[in-house]
């Protein structure tokens, strides 16, 4: 049958309009992970810090010095802070050589800026050299993963506006955390250091 092309037009608009009603139907159902949640840690339940952690307090009892008032969020990552990053990241990756801790627990000991040391003592050393040069501890989180091998790993995560990044002594790269591919398990929470959460990324 043939159509005139009034009725041509009137059929075209009406499939466009119903296109974009479905299509609009269908951005309504399908689940959108906000930017932010990307781009940072979401914090879950309150969790015991690692046991080393504690007998590293102990010893260092500056490193982790309770902030009673916590101000501000994440920090803005200016070129400088981004060059100091990096510098602290470097430095500190070369200056410890490696030595795995091959007896468990019991040869646990995190210690800040040794000669020799594993993944515990990279970290702490990070985090102290760049509570030095006047960064925020609320943005410095000390972080407990595992690896693929099913290893227990400690990294740094800093926390910048535009989203938290990872210092690894496995790694030369400084990445975001949601780059990494590790299985987060806890860290500590901005508002106090002695406080940590169970972690976990978006939607897992």
């Amino acid at each position: 049958m043939q159509q005139t092309p009034g009725l041509v037009v009137a059929t075209v608009v009406a499939v466009m309009i119903g296109g974009a009603q479905w299509a609009r139907a269908a951005l309504l159902t399908v689940p959108r992970v906000p930017q932010a949640a990307l781009a940072h840690v979401e914090l879950g339940r309150p969790t015991l810090p690692p046991f080393s952690y504690s007998v590293f307090c102990l010893r260092y009892e500056a490193e982790c010095r309770p902030r009673r008032f916590f101000r501000g969020g994440p920090i803005r990552l200016t070129k400088g802070r981004w060059a100091q990053l990096k510098a602290v990241n470097s430095a500190v990756n070369r200056a410890i050589a490696p030595q795995p801790n091959e007896l468990g627990l019991a040869g646990e000991e995190w210690i800040v800026n040794p000669h020799r040391g594993d993944c515990n003592d990279y970290a702490v050393s990070k985090r102290h050299e760049l509570l030095q040069r006047g960064w925020p501890a609320r943005v410095l989180l000390l972080s407990e993963v595992v690896t693929s091998s099913g290893d227990h790993h400690l990294v740094l995560v800093v926390r910048a506006r535009t989203g938290d990044l990872v210092l690894d002594n496995l790694t030369p790269q400084i990445k975001s955390w949601s780059q990494v591919l590790y299985r987060w398990v806890r860290m500590q929470r901005p508002s106090d250091s002695r406080l940590w959460a169970t972690i976990g990324r978006p939607g897992a």
